[in-house]
């Protein structure tokens, strides 16, 4: 949408994500990405770290289902989306504002592991899925390969650096 901040971040997932469902019955995920600079120092050879951004963000409906199915705490993630100020009092009366991201796109890093993609099972228009988790078959279903796949799991291998200097963990 024009206007708005949009932004994208680097970073890990510092606590497994939390779905919710708010009063109105819209699902929504919140999580916080910790993402920092890291940068090599020569006059005592060895990597630091930077100061550490906590973005908090939540993710809406299908996505933040998707995210808390498939990416957890610790998972390296590239996040896009727009970034939203929001003001509120304290029960002290105090006043607070915070930044937070509301994500449009969320995906594992593929820098250090390996992940398999599988397409998410569809709804029928209703909501309703099949009895085993999948989308309620429609026309326009039978000729998708993708349909009534499971979630998919991020494959970890490690964070593949081998520790020896060549590359920083983040």
């Amino acid at each position: 949408m024009s206007g708005e901040t949009t932004i994208t971040i680097i970073g890990n997932l510092t606590a497994d994500p939390e779905p919710h469902v708010t009063q109105s019955g819209l699902s929504v995920t919140s999580f916080t990405i910790a993402s920092s600079t890291r940068t090599y120092n020569k006059q005592v050879e060895q990597w630091q770290d930077g100061e550490v951004l906590f973005m908090r963000c939540s993710a809406w409906r299908d996505l933040g289902e998707h995210v808390a199915e498939s990416l957890p705490r610790g998972t390296r993630v590239i996040a896009t989306g727009r970034l939203r100020q929001r003001t509120f009092e304290t029960s002290d009366g105090d006043k607070r504002t915070v930044m937070e991201m509301t994500v449009d796109e969320i995906g594992p890093s593929l820098r250090f592991v390996t992940a398999k993609p599988v397409k998410a099972a569809r709804s029928n228009g209703n909501g309703q899925r099949n009895g085993n988790g999948a989308a309620a078959p429609s026309s326009g279903d039978f000729d998708d390969p993708w349909a009534g796949a499971a979630p998919a799991a991020v494959g970890a291998r490690g964070n593949g650096w081998n520790g020896g200097g060549d590359a920083p963990p983040f």
